[in-house]
């Protein structure tokens, strides 16, 4: 009886769920979401607070370690395990075969790691000035990433770009969203004359070459711009043609329900067409709404690094992970220095976990699909 009991009070709680609630429910039994939501929190957090857990300033040289490699992290040595990690020093020579300058291990040189260190100051959120970081060594710098032709680190570069390059992917998103929705909303919910100038300028928009119409609006931007405004201009320039879809969406979806029974009770109770569209209306099918947010946001991304990589996006001293693949342009230097290549790893794990995660909530958005 008890177990009946049970299994009925469970039934029960099914019935008389929420959308919100079923929706949670089965986003959680979608194990790829889950770990794309997670990475892209740590890239977040990560990004967020780049400067304390970046062990080192993002523009200071070490002429001494020009390209030198990624430094492993050890637990053991000859003398056994060891609770702190520790790193070896790097040691310069050149090869007799090639004359290639190469970075050796140093066996006699062991930089313990520390957590919690003083080091390169910094501002929090260009707020709070700080030299506090997560972690370090206190004999020597540390290049988990590897160093660049000037021999800056590109762990802690790769930090500072995951700020912008994220950032921008939800800036320019939340423009396009906001663009997509109130220009779709007005288009399928008045119609007429309204509606075919916006869906002539939006097949007008769509018509045209992604790629080269972000060139030519990028190579407009004054080169003489500080770091700030590009930024600002190039959120702009990708938010142009990122709401067209989503207007498009929302014209079908309003043409659809402006008909309701609802609409009409919010008619005949003196609402307000900006109210209907706003309150009742796109509430309607807000699930859709999250996970087409969720989908543009790599786009952003891809095309914010696209124009970077090109030169025509970001530029020095800016960093952003299209800046810092500028460098893997010249095929010899990525042969012989690979970790270049780290901020394109770092884009191909966040579109895919944007994708993952983009993934359960479409299917969460349709809870009572099998």
């Amino acid at each position: 009886m008890k177990n009946n009991k049970r299994k009925i009070s469970a039934e029960e709680k099914l019935y008389v769920a929420t959308q919100w609630q079923l929706m949670r429910r089965k986003f959680k039994k979608h194990k790829l979401a889950i770990l794309g939501g997670t990475t892209l929190v740590i890239f977040y957090i990560l990004a967020i607070f780049c400067g304390f857990f970046s062990p080192q300033d993002i523009y200071k040289q070490h002429s001494g370690y020009i390209y030198a490699p990624p430094q492993r992290i050890h637990f053991f040595d000859e003398e056994g395990f060891h609770l702190r990690p520790f790193v070896y020093g790097l040691e310069r020579k050149i090869d007799p075969i090639t004359f290639r300058k190469i970075y050796i291990e140093d066996k006699t040189r062991k930089l313990p790691i520390y957590f919690f260190v003083r080091g390169d100051k910094y501002k929090l959120w260009n707020l709070y000035s700080t030299d506090i970081h997560f972690f370090g060594v206190k004999d020597g710098p540390i290049f988990l990433f590897g160093a660049d032709k000037l021999g800056r680190d590109l762990f802690s570069r790769n930090l500072h770009a995951a700020r912008i390059s994220l950032s921008i992917g939800l800036v320019g998103v939340a423009i396009s969203f906001i663009l997509g929705c109130i220009i779709g909303g007005i288009s399928g919910y008045f119609g007429g004359m309204a509606d075919m100038v916006t869906q002539r300028v939006i097949e007008f928009l769509i018509c045209i070459p992604t790629i080269p119409l972000w060139m030519s609006l990028s190579a407009a931007l004054p080169k003489k711009w500080p770091p700030t405004k590009i930024y600002f201009g190039i959120v702009i320039i990708l938010s142009i043609v990122g709401w067209c879809g989503l207007a498009r969406v929302v014209r079908g979806k309003l043409l659809e329900l402006r008909e309701e029974d609802f609409v009409m009770a919010a008619k005949i109770c003196g609402a307000t067409s900006g109210r209907i569209i706003t309150r009742h209306l796109l509430p309607a099918f807000l699930s859709y709404l999250i996970v087409n947010v969720t989908l543009a946001i790599p786009n952003m991304i891809l095309g914010e690094t696209s124009l970077s990589f090109l030169g025509l996006g970001m530029r020095a001293p800016a960093v952003s992970w299209g800046v810092l693949l500028q460098d893997a342009q010249n095929v010899r230097t990525l042969a012989l220095h690979p970790w270049l290549l780290i901020p394109g790893l770092c884009v191909i794990i966040t579109i895919l976990a944007f994708n993952f995660l983009g993934d359960g909530l479409r299917d969460a958005a349709d809870p009572y699909k099998l």
